[in-house]
Parts: structure tokens; sequence; C-alpha cells
């Protein structure tokens, strides 16, 4: 998929659909094309993504999880881990604040609202008991083969966690077997996913086309809002929470830093993945941060794959845009649980673009909030996804130099003595 592609399917789509909407409107055949045409094709497309949520995330965080064998590791990977964890709930909750302030979601034509369902995907099952100890219980699936077929994708991501441990305390040949075939099918599914994404401008000028005939442009003015926000969380994570930690943890002048991570940072911009920055990220950790090569190879290998903020940020943002958007209500235990399956999926997700694209569209399902919103983002997704990947391989950066500074201020062992 072409930059160029996106741009114009975008614009065919909208402006084909509000050209509609303004002439024949009410027309039997324009209902006709909507109900039949565009809206199928924009469905095939949703559940093209749908198709691949399962076998990405099993597949991904268990070679995740197995990877990082924190026993031989040590602090190192203890440290990293941590880091982490703790600064993806930091991009999570600065998305979600900034959507709960801003609305950006707010306002839309309620006539938008009547084409919610379209696609016929079940949303996940709600747990019954929504107490502490029955949502606890619910997150571990009786069965995980009926939890995948029913789109519990809690209880997909605990089995993986369970699994993916399972999996790096066994020791055997047949269990490096099966770890490799456990990369197999990851790799499979994301050449699915770029075959998929192939066909993502028809999908996206289809559903674009579908929602601007039947409602006009009024949307259009929440997604201009959604982008800002997008973009303003991006920025606030990299140049004021980043800042913060390179001064508190990392000991690092932040000017100093970013002169430094320019290199990486454009690349990282241009090429819209963080796999193929990691050899320039490489370069400018040992090169320009002067961060020990030990520390930076492995944080930054790792960070490629498991430290995706800006990933997960988006990805917060994005689901509470399309509620507001829908006029889905999310209590502050459902915002937090889509908290929490952010920062798991953004430890899960490759570092290639578009990557994130089917776990969004599991969150959606799973909180009933129509999948068709997706047209919409990903009309803007190239621009977003450019941006989401330079705040991924600045916080990889800016991990290598927290955990850096931590390693070299460990007190050493004293010398033996020779009583």
């Amino acid at each position: 998929m072409k930059p160029r592609q996106m741009i114009i399917a975008l614009l065919v789509g909208t402006l084909s659909g509000l050209l509609v909407n303004a002439l024949a409107a009410d027309a039997a055949w324009v209902t006709w094309v909507v109900n039949n045409v565009s809206t199928v094709i924009g469905q095939l497309f949703i559940r093209l993504l749908f198709v691949l949520v399962v076998p990405l995330l099993f597949s991904a965080l268990v070679m995740g999880i197995a990877e990082l064998d924190l026993k031989d590791l040590g602090k190192l990977g203890g440290r990293t881990l941590a880091y982490t964890v703790v600064v993806s709930i930091i991009a999570v909750s600065v998305g979600l604040v900034l959507v709960n302030v801003l609305q950006p979601g707010a306002g839309a034509d309620p006539n938008i609202r009547t084409m919610a369902g379209a696609s016929g995907i079940k949303a996940a099952p709600q747990p019954m008991d929504t107490s502490a100890a029955g949502v606890i219980l619910s997150m571990v699936p009786e069965n995980a083969v009926k939890a995948a077929a029913n789109g519990d994708m809690i209880g997909i991501i605990v089995v993986a966690f369970i699994f993916g441990i399972a999996l790096t305390r066994t020791r055997t040949a047949a269990a490096r077997q099966l770890q490799g075939v456990m990369e197999g099918i990851y790799d499979v599914t994301m050449t699915c996913i770029n075959g998929v994404m192939r066909l993502a401008p028809i999908g996206v000028g289809a559903l674009l086309f579908s929602m601007t005939a039947r409602v006009g442009g009024g949307p259009l003015k929440q997604v201009v809002a959604y982008v800002g926000v997008v973009m303003l969380g991006l920025a606030f994570h990299c140049f004021v929470v980043y800042s913060i930690l390179l001064r508190t943890v990392g000991r690092t002048n932040p000017i100093t830093f970013f002169r430094g991570a320019r290199l990486a940072m454009i690349t990282a911009f241009s090429t819209a993945s963080s796999t193929a920055t990691l050899p320039t990220a490489l370069l400018v950790a040992e090169h320009q941060l002067k961060i020990p090569r030990g520390v930076s190879r492995f944080v930054l290998t790792v960070g490629a794959t498991m430290n995706q903020n800006g990933t997960a940020l988006f990805e917060g943002v994005t689901v509470l845009f399309l509620a507001q958007l829908y006029g889905v209500q999310l209590a502050f235990g459902q915002q937090a649980l889509v908290m929490f399956i952010c920062v798991l999926a953004g430890i899960g997700t490759a570092g290639v673009p578009a990557a994130s694209l089917p776990v969004i569209a599991m969150i959606l399902g799973m909180f009933k909030i129509p999948p068709e919103g997706l047209g919409f983002i990903l009309g803007f997704d190239r621009l977003l996804d450019m941006s989401r990947t330079t705040l991924n391989v600045t916080g990889d950066l800016v991990a290598a130099v927290c955990v850096a500074r931590g390693a070299q201020e460990e007190p050493s062992a004293p010398a033996p003595r020779d009583d």
C-alpha cells in the first residue's frame, strides 16, 4: 500500500460521497449502491482484519515473552521490562486524558449511529459478575478455543502469557521446534496483513463513500479534531514525558539527547517502521549518545518489538474517539481495561506499518463500537503511523539511556582482601 494510493482513495471516497449526498441522497439507486456495493466492499476489508486478530495477537505475545528470558538476562532485562510497562501506561494515560478533556468525537451527526452494526461482528462476551473478583475470574477462560471463537481477547492474552512463560521454561528440542512454529505463524500472519493492506485503498474508499453518502461531511470535523488530539498526545509524550525521564532517571540533558537522536527520529518518520530504523538507532545510540554497546543492542532490539509507546497511545485515543463518535459510553473501569489491553498490545504489536490496526479492530469489537469507523482512521493513518513510529524509536533510545544510567550506578562488589 502506497501513501499516494491511500490519499487518492480518501479523496475519491469522500468527495464522491459528498456529491451523492448533496444531489441525490434520497434516490433509490443511491441506497442500493450503498447497501449492496460500497458497504459490502468495506465490510469485507474490516472482516479480513478481524480474521487475523487471534493468530497475530497470540503468536506475537508468545514470541515476545519466549524471547525475553529474564532469568538469564538478569537485571538488564528486568529494568527494560519495568520501563516498558510503566512508560506505556503513562503514554496511554496521556492519550485517554486528552480524549476525555478535548472530546474530539463529541457533537457528531446522530444519523451516523444508525450505521452501527453493519459488519455483523459479535462483540466479546462481557463478565456477568462486575465485582473485582468476578472480573479477575473472567480474565481466565475455561476453554481457550472457545475464547478465541467468542472474541474473548482478554482470555486469549492471558493464555498467551501463560503459554509464553511455560515455553521459556521448557528446555527441550520439541519446545524449541514449537517456538519456531510460533514464529512461523507470526511471519505468515504479517504476510497476510501486508496483503490485506494492499486492499486498504479500495476498502477505505468504499467505507468513506458509504459514510458520507448517508450523513454528509459532518463527521469529517470530528476526524480532523481526532488527528489533532493524536498529534498533541504524541508531541506531549515525546517532548515532556521523555524530557522528564531523561532529566530525572537518565541524568541527561534533554536538548543534548534530542540533538543526538535526530537522525534516528528522521529515519523513523520516513520509514514508519521501528524494525527498519533499528540499524540507524543502534548507530545513533553508540556513536552519538555514547550508550554502552551491550546495553544499547539489547534494549533497542527488544524495544523495536516491545516498547511501542506511540502505538499504545494511538490505540487508546482511537478507541475512545470512535466510542465518542458513535455515542458509546465507556465507564472508568472500561477505559482502564482499554488502557490495559493497549499496553499489552504495545508489547506484542510488530514494529511495521499498520500492524496495530487488527488490534484496534479487536478492541472495538470488545466494547460494541462499530468497526466501520476505521474507514475514517485509515484515511489519515499514514501520517499518524509515521508520527507514532517516531515516538516509538525515540522511546527506545530514552529507555537505553535510562537503563544504562541504572547499570552504571549499581554499587560494584568489594575487592577481595588478602588477610
